[in-house]
């Protein structure tokens, strides 16, 4: 969609992209070229608010929400996508707040959708926190200093190595900053942890984690995830965000 101050930029722009775009090139002018982007995304958020918000409701109903979107996805005409531990990358969680901020009065859903995306990361955090104490509740004789902590998954998405806007890495940031046990953290599309957690937790593999964690946090449905028999490991709390372990 290419959308030209003059039509002479319109011809002009369509002639540059043909050089290596096989797809269409579809001239609009550029104000709603520049809409038709925040709208993309603005979809897709307000679609995936959806399924965050049905995860929050079916964990209070003692529903497994990951056989509901199946069973609901039967529907020929339903297509409920998966929620997750929030919305990051540079562009989903982004843009549509440019329409909120021009249209405050008229875009009610598509700003209630960045508020579910926006506070999904706070209701994993608290799930965290109360499996911390109840690990910490059965463990008396056990220091909270001794509770291991896996975090598996920092990007913003699966199988990238991008962390711009992640809520995994919002929330793995701020289990480093006020949890008193040792975090272990596993991204196997990294080499490095960020500044923002470097001293504050360790990045190992996924077997080390799994060996020496209490509780395990999955934050993104990496490939490498997909692998583990989590029923290996019932005696440990798992806190599943993404649906790796249903």
């Amino acid at each position: 969609v290419i959308g030209g101050l003059t039509p002479k930029c319109s011809e002009d722009a369509v002639n540059l992209y043909k050089i290596f775009v096989r797809g269409d090139c579809v001239i609009t002018n550029a104000r709603t070229a520049e809409m038709c982007k925040l709208t993309e995304n603005s979809f897709r958020d307000v679609n995936i608010a959806f399924a965050n918000e049905l995860s929050i409701i079916c964990d209070k109903q003692g529903i497994d929400v990951w056989e509901l979107i199946a069973l609901a996805n039967r529907h020929p005409r339903v297509k409920i996508l998966q929620p997750g531990p929030g919305v990051g990358g540079h562009c989903i969680a982004v843009d549509p707040w440019f329409i909120v901020s021009s249209n405050p009065e008229e875009a009610r859903i598509i700003k209630t959708a960045r508020e579910v995306n926006d506070g999904k990361p706070n209701w994993i955090i608290e799930k965290v926190k109360k499996a911390i104490k109840t690990v910490s509740d059965q463990r008396p004789n056990q220091s909270d200093k001794e509770l291991n902590i896996a975090c598996l998954g920092l990007t913003f998405k699966a199988n990238i190595d991008d962390l711009r806007e992640s809520p995994s890495l919002a929330i793995v940031t701020q289990i480093a900053n006020e949890a008193s046990g040792s975090l272990m953290v596993v991204e196997p599309n990294i080499s490095e942890l960020p500044e923002e957690l470097t001293g504050k937790a360790r990045l190992i593999d996924v077997a080390e984690a799994l060996e020496k964690a209490d509780i395990v946090v999955i934050l993104v449905a990496h490939e490498q995830f997909s692998y583990i028999d989590f029923r290996r490991f019932e005696n440990k709390t798992i806190i599943d965000a993404c649906g790796v372990f249903s």
